[in-house]
């Protein structure tokens, strides 16, 4: 599964690369590799999505085909619903050139699309605690980069890296800090706060699994928002998948909707 971004599955689901560990890590190296890792081609993955919301209310739960293709130049991101029967076909696409802000769609069977706006990229996928913005964006290319603590996350040891945005970053973000399992090249824990300083969103991965290319990445993550809480449950991960230009735009969700999922 990738990582989103918390780009964590993306978020993203997806820290892919191995890494040799440091004496003495450098911030500015561990983040370049994180990005470097994050950037790693194309891939397809079925994703487990439930969503509990704060205050009691009824938890939802989807089955999700996820299509990814990163570069150091470009991310697109394209979500359908495979289940339940009654939303089956909603999906979404997600588009960002680097140091451009992010643009998106957002598709309802049978042939209706609508542009996500800027205000919008802040607004959780599906109804869920992970925002169209974690999913596109890359905080681990950001200028600023600086280690500042460790801590063990769930028996593993860490380096706390923060990261901060430059003018150029077109995040709603202030700073974000990541719990690094740095042999493992996987990040334990994101924290993800606002420009004011207060805490938006926590994703724990709760559970690192190996890829089809053998490769330690989050398989299971659990995204907290206010009250509310979505856990991810990746399966059936593929890398190195050929995808065209034309699988990434709003005629491919009408197609996808209509002849069902393609991996």
């Amino acid at each position: 599964m990738k990582i989103f971004s918390i780009t964590l599955v993306n978020i993203a689901l997806l820290m892919s690369r191995g890494m040799a560990q440091d004496a003495t890590p450098n911030a500015q190296d561990i983040a370049s590799r994180l990005s470097t890792a994050i950037q790693d081609g194309s891939s397809s993955a079925r994703v487990k999505m439930e969503t509990k919301p704060s205050a009691g209310g009824a938890k939802t739960v989807l089955q999700l085909q996820i299509k990814t293709r990163r570069t150091n130049a470009s991310t697109d991101i394209l979500y359908q619903v495979l289940w339940p029967k009654e939303r089956k076909g909603e999906a979404f696409l997600l588009h960002k050139a680097a140091n451009q802000a992010a643009t998106g769609t957002v598709f309802t069977p049978p042939n209706t699309t609508k542009t996500i706006t800027a205000g919008q990229m802040r607004e959780g996928v599906f109804g869920s605690d992970l925002s169209y913005e974690d999913l596109v964006e890359n905080f681990f290319s950001w200028d600023n980069q600086a280690i500042v603590g460790t801590e063990t996350v769930d028996h593993v040891a860490c380096q706390i890296l923060e990261s901060k945005p430059g003018k150029n970053s077109h995040s709603s973000y202030g700073r974000v800090r990541s719990w690094i399992d740095v042999k493992k090249l996987v990040p334990m824990r994101i924290e993800k706060y606002s420009a004011s300083g207060n805490m938006e969103r926590r994703i724990t991965t709760a559970r690192v699994a190996k890829n089809d290319a053998d490769r330690p990445v989050p398989a299971t993550l659990i995204v907290q928002h206010g009250g509310s809480t979505t856990e991810l449950e990746g399966s059936k991960s593929r890398y190195d998948v050929t995808y065209k230009d034309a699988d990434f735009t709003p005629d491919a969700l009408r197609a996808l909707s209509a002849g069902g999922s393609q991996n």
